[in-house]
């Protein structure tokens, strides 16, 4: 891992002795906030991805999957213990979403509608209709796997009055399956592959894109909804 983290990140390399370098770190590249922050980062962009709406842009699933990978890097550079990163990564995501719930609970509908966010709106209408068409449960456990949802759904279960417990329940199991899953994901592949960190930038890109589909594939179907409901009148006539 040293040989590809020094490569492309030398910045790194300075990070503890200039304390303006992390200011140039890419908040949406999963190894530089690995590299600049290790553990504690996990859990600070895992927290903000899922407990507050500012973090919808963060890399969450990249994050875990690079993580995991890390964890069996043993030639120096950046390396995390397994059990740390999967202790940090619940944690964020379990008192993220916790916290944008109580957020969402105490602040009403008005926290969304301030936001000029596009994305972010978009995302609030795809929260509210997996909601409706799955029913609780299984809306957060759902929610957990489709990035920028994954941000809004919290909040927006304490706003329509999730029962507590339900929403506990369900966030819970959601959140340990989606980090869990992740972060072992990237160590099993990390340890069967054989110098792994050379397809490093090939595996975050692939993980980022599946992450996506769910967004394209919703789009897609709202798109081909809105064209039969268009064609609908026409026929008529």
């Amino acid at each position: 891992m040293r040989s590809y983290l020094g490569r492309t990140l030398p910045w790194a390399r300075t990070a503890g002795k200039d304390p303006a370098v992390p200011l140039a770190l890419n908040p949406l590249d999963a190894a530089q906030l690995l590299t600049a922050f290790g553990t504690a980062g996990v859990f600070l962009v895992l927290f903000a991805e899922t407990g507050l709406l500012i973090g919808f842009f963060l890399p969450g699933d990249s994050l875990l999957f690079t993580a995991g990978l890390l964890c069996t890097a043993s030639d120096g550079g950046v390396h995390l213990t397994l059990p740390g990163v999967l202790l940090a990564a619940a944690g964020g995501a379990l008192l993220g979403a916790q916290t944008g719930y109580l957020i969402g609970r105490r602040a009403g509908r008005a926290l969304l509608v301030r936001s000029r966010s596009r994305h972010l709106i978009e995302g609030v209408g795809r929260a509210e209709e997996l909601l409706a068409r799955y029913g609780h449960g299984r809306a957060i456990v759902l929610a957990r796997f489709i990035p920028v949802v994954r941000t809004v759904l919290n909040p927006l279960a304490g706003m329509v009055r999730v029962p507590a417990p339900t929403f506990a329940l369900w966030q819970v199991a959601g959140g340990v399956v989606w980090t869990v899953g992740l972060v072992l994901g990237g160590y099993a592949l990390g340890t069967s592959i054989p110098n792994v960190d050379r397809y490093l930038l090939s595996l975050v890109a692939a993980i980022v894109a599946v992450s996506l589909l769910p967004l394209a594939l919703e789009a897609l179907r709202v798109r081909r909804a809105r064209t039969a409901a268009e064609q609908t009148p026409g026929s008529a006539k």
